[in-house]
């Protein structure tokens, strides 16, 4: 190849790589929720996730870039998407109710913040360590820990909870419904939609229902899952779902009467329900996949899981 020919080859090759250096799309700013501005944030590009440091790295807030709207509900520590456990009755008083041993990730329900002892962040993923508060005394629970590892996967939220009980104190508790995990979303989302059928993961025709509200009828409902995902969304369809592998039941209500938004009393409740018994030593982990979409392509996501999942 003669010297000539040989540098105009070069300089073509040096011009479509610049060229090919300023198509590179710019990464998407992430976008806080108002009045949340400090809170802790990781985003991909297609979603983001919050969690808020001051109540035990509890997930707060959950959107895609399209909406930017976030779909969870955090009125008080209670609330959020989280851990919380069951344990016996010992004397503690919940708004004037009896109530039992509960160490819940965000805190007690007069406002007492649970503690993040340990915090790894990167852009699309982060490790939460948490000492959790007891929900109805509002007490440090020092003989357990929290842990959250979230991954952020193209449209899906990958989140491992971890929960042990093993420190000083450690007892053990009777069997009971467990929530894994609580997940209290915007009350604007009000069609409950599962699969309940006795041939799960064949594309089978879906449910709908809207939940009784709680504060009205004074008790949950229960619902079989058994393709273990379920929804909320709205009358179009389109909503946040949630797949928790090895979860069939599921416990739900809605509370209130509106408006809308993350920090509205009003809420649509739902929690995948295992029942075990914490006792001291005990190590339990789990999965969560949470994803925003309509119930087409969140019900095709969690297949796609479902279907890697028990392939490997």
């Amino acid at each position: 190849m003669k010297p000539m020919r040989t540098l105009l080859l070069l300089l073509l090759l040096g011009a479509a790589a610049c060229s090919d250096e300023k198509k590179e799309t710019p990464p998407i700013e992430p976008w806080p929720e108002t009045g949340m501005e400090d809170a802790t944030y990781i985003n991909n590009g297609e979603i983001q996730l919050g969690v808020d440091m001051n109540r035990g790295g509890a997930v707060f807030h959950f959107s895609e870039v399209g909406t930017k709207r976030n779909l969870l509900n955090h009125c008080d520590e209670g609330r959020f998407m989280q851990q919380s456990y069951y344990g016996e009755a010992d004397g503690s008083i919940w708004n004037t109710q009896p109530w039992v041993w509960n160490p819940i990730q965000g805190g007690g329900w007069q406002g007492q913040k649970a503690e993040v002892t340990e915090q790894q962040v990167e852009q699309s993923s982060l490790r939460v360590t948490t000492i959790p508060v007891h929900w109805a005394a509002g007490t440090p629970v020092t003989e357990c820990r929290m842990i959250e590892s979230i991954s952020l996967e193209g449209r899906i939220a990958h989140i491992r909870y971890s929960f042990s009980n093993r420190g000083t104190g450690a007892r053990d508790h009777p069997a009971t419904h467990q929530e894994v995990p609580a997940v209290f979303v915007d009350w604007d989302l009000k069609n409950y939609v599962f699969y309940d059928g006795d041939k799960p993961w064949t594309g089978g025709e879906l449910k709908s229902e809207v939940p009784g509200r709680l504060d009205l009828t004074g008790r949950n409902e229960e619902r079989s899952r058994t393709e273990h995902w379920a929804a909320y969304v709205d009358d179009t369809g389109w909503g946040i779902g949630v797949y928790t592998p090895g979860t069939e039941l599921s416990t739900t209500y809605r509370f209130g009467s509106g408006p809308g938004g993350p920090m509205s009393g009003a809420c649509s409740y739902f929690a995948p329900i295992r029942t075990f018994a914490v006792t001291e030593g005990l190590a339990f982990t789990y999965d969560v996949y949470m994803m925003i979409g309509t119930v087409e392509e969140l019900r095709a996501a969690f297949y796609d899981l479902h279907e890697k999942r028990y392939s490997e």
